[in-house]
């Protein structure tokens, strides 16, 4: 992975710059679609800059910051196609790529150091989904998508 988005809330925009800082030093090319500063935003506002470039087809993959990871990633689950898995650790983030076909990863500002997130980032996007036995699990996760939006219409 050579590009990544990244975006957060105020409780996060702190770990966000050390995340970038990370990122960059790696080579890997980073868009930052906000909180530019540290003045209280609404996270869903935040994950859905963030989602909207992941959904055009922009980017494959995107990191969600807020105070516990939690809001930000409810919010990103809300938008068709994102597969958004709230991490603590290497193995969370590891797994959820594998096995889940995450798209987005999401962690707190709050409750993660900056050197277990640069695990986290490193590991998220190293990783690739495994597909196989998972692929029938992920697609009935879509299936649930899909049923949502035609109850809509």
């Amino acid at each position: 992975m050579n590009k990544v988005v990244i975006a957060s809330d105020h409780g996060g925009f702190a770990l966000k710059l050390e995340v970038i800082k990370h990122l960059k030093s790696k080579n890997i090319a980073v868009e930052d679609v906000g909180t530019h500063n540290e003045e209280s935003c609404d996270y869903p506002d935040i994950a859905g800059l963030l989602c909207k470039k992941i959904t055009n087809g922009e980017y494959e993959r995107g990191i969600l910051i807020c105070g516990t990871g939690i809001g930000i990633s409810i919010a990103a689950n809300k938008h068709k196609g994102i597969y958004c898995a709230v991490v603590h650790d290497h193995f969370t983030a590891k797994m959820c790529v594998r096995h889940n076909n995450a798209n987005v990863i999401a962690f707190g500002g709050r409750v993660i150091g900056i050197e277990i997130a640069k695990e986290i980032v490193d590991v998220f996007i190293s990783e690739e989904f495994e597909s196989g036995r998972h692929n029938r699990r992920v697609n009935k996760i879509k299936e649930i998508e899909k049923n949502q939006e035609s109850i809509k219409n």
